[in-house]
């Protein structure tokens, strides 16, 4: 065999183990957004979950009498601080 054709084959090998590389780090990435998409979509339903909490709060203090709503008020408070921290954490999260 001469240099030319050995050459040839050995840029050929090369090529061969960089496609299939590629076609690792490509599934690797597939991989990787599908978690990202089910840890988004986790977050997501914890987060509506907090939503629909804190509105129950609200809705329980608007019903409340003038003399209760006072002792409803850290409840609301305390679920719309923990609503607030979630939101800010998943988009600092998922920012990137």
């Amino acid at each position: 065999m001469d240099t030319k054709e050995t050459y040839k084959n050995k840029v050929e090998a090369e090529l061969e183990l960089a496609q299939a590389k590629l076609a690792e780090f490509q599934a690797r990435s597939k991989s990787a957004m599908a978690d990202a998409h089910i840890a988004y979509n986790e977050q997501a339903s914890e987060l509506e979950k907090m939503f629909d909490n804190t509105k129950v709060k609200l809705k329980e203090l608007s019903e409340a009498s003038d003399g209760a709503w006072e002792q409803l008020k850290d409840g609301v408070e305390n679920a719309w601080n923990t609503l607030s921290t979630a939101v800010r954490d998943t988009t600092n999260k998922f920012k990137d």
